[in-house]
């Protein structure tokens, strides 16, 4: 059994509570309070807050953290499409349900987006239901649009000239 690390970040949208193992991080959670107990950080933590911190201002586009992935074989592979989609652009589920080459796998790849437990570095607020729609989000639906609103926001070409 590896050992659990724990920590939290504040940001614009609540606090996350962070957890790792030896391998990477392990979960990102959602919460309207401020954690109070069991902080031990590891590097993966230490690495993570640094990167966090550097997305809620605009400068990081893309996580390089090390992460700990507990899913099934499906689930992972919905994890890794995530993870290709741009800073700022939207998929659908059938579009990542015909990445991974089975339109019909739809309902399934929803399922696994819902199952992500590290939103935010997998990205799977960038998910939106076929019709444009912010459908589902563990974090809440304002939490999506803010992400969404964020990343668009620092996706322009004036907000980025601003960061340098």
């Amino acid at each position: 059994m590896n050992k659990i690390y724990k920590s939290f970040y504040k940001s614009d949208i609540g606090y996350l509570d962070i957890t790792a193992t030896g391998d990477g991080i392990r979960s990102i959670e959602f919460s309207d309070l401020m954690p109070v107990n069991g902080f031990e950080v590891n590097h993966h933590i230490e690495k993570c807050l640094k990167q966090l911190h550097e997305y809620f201002k605009g400068r990081r586009k893309r996580f390089t953290v090390d992460l700990d992935l507990d899913g099934t074989t499906f689930q992972k592979r919905v994890w890794s499409e995530l993870l290709v989609i741009p800073y700022g652009k939207t998929l659908t589920y059938l579009d990542i349900a015909m990445a991974l080459g089975d339109m019909k796998s739809i309902r399934a790849v929803g399922t696994a987006n819902g199952r992500n437990k590290i939103p935010i570095i997998i990205p799977c607020h960038r998910v939106i239901g076929t019709d444009g729609s912010l459908t589902g989000y563990a974090g809440g639906i304002w939490r999506k649009k803010w992400l969404l609103d964020h990343e668009k926001d620092y996706s322009s070409v004036e907000k980025q000239l601003e960061l340098f």
